[in-house]
């Protein structure tokens, strides 16, 4: 070997040579990137533990058949977590915005194997991103994981704790990353996963609640920020706010007529009194308004194309970013993480009849949750529309408004109010496990249009509100990223 050199003006870190003797069971270049190797040597020379001398017992779950979700799914009353890789945060804190549930037959039947309970560590190992993301149980928790992600039993609720905070590190980051498998779909398996040398540090673990609890700090006043914003449009509106009466037998009980359902649903969460009462507050605002079909110069269903592959014919195909369902952000707009993008091929006439532009609005308009009606609502700004071509699923629906009426970004404060407060729980039908959104209903929603001067005041007024929630949101991770450094420099910089 010592016949062969390489030119000074590659990356050594892209072209390389390697010993045979050097090869070890794996054979892709990626886990033999000089980089990569010098990093974990460093490590190694802290004689740390690998995983495996830590565990007790370790499981993966499965994930119950979304098209039979009445044998499987129920809502929180009635089941247990179904823990997913979004439920899994770089904190080591578990995160429940967004959780599913699973009864207890097949928390008990088919996955008891993956049950999970107060202490266990529970580590991301399949899914594109950050690997070994790493959180720990919390006390007197039950719950249960998909095939995404394993439970491990240690020791005790501190082991957990010390590893999950090494593995969330970018430390642990790296050295996860150099063992996984896969293209497009990375992945960690068992012997991989127990192979990462772990530092046993409880400073880690000191420097990681601290962020913790700023984490908590700025969430609180961040949510309280973004809950001020119904009230204050509604507020501006002249539209006074509907109390929901406990969800008790008596107020769901009532009485309608035949004439009044002729012709209509035949479901009951349409003419149930708070329904009604939702609805009709809508017209109380002190502005005139028009229906929102009215409003719109052009609506579109979505497309979810084809599999994006290298060579395709760009004279049949156009390549684009697909919007999906999953990419709406409850609480600010759209969020299109990098690692989770989707890419498809759109058929060029199918593309130009979507005619994506700035200030069009996105609905969803299938899909939802026990705790989360559909109708979510987002609008496509400027810099995504410049910087991509763009398309959406076909569980979403664009509708471009008017902006003669009415301000664009106006409508989709509004809209976005109007799922808040639950108006589209009741504009909804569900077949197989699936919320479909009745859009001839929802079109014929009264948009409040106020003088333009109003309308700007109030949208102005809410993206700086929006703005300082995300400030506080990004402190977050400049915290995390400070943690990082101090961690590095405590484990790998002699300052042990």
């Amino acid at each position: 070997m010592s016949g062969y050199t390489l030119s000074s003006t590659l990356d050594p870190n892209r072209v390389f040579i390697l010993h045979r003797s050097d090869l070890e069971k794996r054979f892709d270049p990626f886990y033999y990137i000089p980089e990569l190797v010098e990093f974990e040597n460093k490590v190694l020379s802290k004689i740390p533990l690998p995983l495996r001398y830590s565990v007790i017992s370790i499981a993966s779950g499965a994930t119950p058949k979304t098209t039979e979700s009445e044998l499987y799914y129920t809502d929180k009353e009635n089941g247990v977590p179904f823990l997913r890789v979004q439920n899994l945060s770089a904190t080591g804190i578990l995160e429940f915005d967004d959780c599913k549930y699973i009864n207890y037959e097949t928390h008990n039947g088919p996955l008891k194997r993956s049950q999970v309970f107060e202490n266990d560590l529970l580590v991301k190992i399949t899914g594109v991103g950050r690997m070994a993301v790493a959180s720990v149980a919390p006390k007197d928790f039950e719950g249960n994981i998909n095939q995404h992600v394993c439970v491990i039993k240690t020791k005790s609720r501190e082991v957990s704790e010390i590893i999950a905070a090494f593995l969330n590190s970018d430390i642990g980051e790296k050295l996860a990353s150099r063992r996984s498998t896969g293209g497009t779909r990375p992945a960690l398996d068992y012997p991989a996963l127990l192979s990462i040398p772990i530092i046993h540090n409880k400073r880690v673990l000191e420097i990681t609640q601290k962020v913790v609890e700023q984490k908590k700090q700025n969430e609180d006043e961040s949510e309280r920020l973004l809950a001020s914003i119904d009230d204050y449009l509604l507020r501006e509106l002249g539209i006074e706010p509907v109390k929901i009466p406990e969800n008790n037998l008596g107020n769901r009980m009532f009485t309608t007529t035949i004439k009044e359902i002729s012709g209509c649903r035949f479901d009951p969460k349409l003419y149930l009194t708070q329904s009604k009462s939702l609805i009709k507050s809508l017209y109380q605002t002190k502005f005139k308004y028009q229906p929102l079909n009215s409003l719109l110069i052009h609506n579109c269903a979505g497309d979810w194309g084809y599999d994006d592959i290298e060579n395709y014919n760009e004279n049949e195909y156009v390549r684009c970013l697909v919007i999906r369902a999953t990419e709406f952000d409850n609480k600010f707009n759209l969020n299109i993480d990098g690692s989770r993008a989707k890419f498809r091929l759109i058929k060029k006439p199918k593309y130009q009849l979507l005619d994506i532009q700035t200030n069009d609005l996105l609905i969803e308009k299938s899909g939802g949750s026990e705790n989360q009606p559909v109708g979510r609502i987002s609008i496509l700004t400027k810099e995504l529309t410049n910087n991509n071509s763009l398309g959406f699923s076909n569980f979403v629906h664009k509708i471009r408004i008017n902006e003669n009426k009415v301000i664009a970004e106006f409508v989709f404060n509004y809209l976005k109010t109007i799922h808040n407060i639950k108006i589209t729980d009741v504009m909804q039908s569900q077949t197989n496990g699936i919320r479909n959104l009745i859009l001839n209903e929802y079109f014929n929603l009264p948009i409040p249009i106020p003088p333009l001067e109003k309308q700007k005041e109030i949208s102005e007024h809410i993206t700086e509100i929006r703005r300082q929630a995300q400030e506080l949101k990004d402190r977050t991770k400049e915290a995390l990223d400070r943690a990082n450094e101090e961690i590095e420099g405590i484990l790998l910089g002699g300052n042990n």
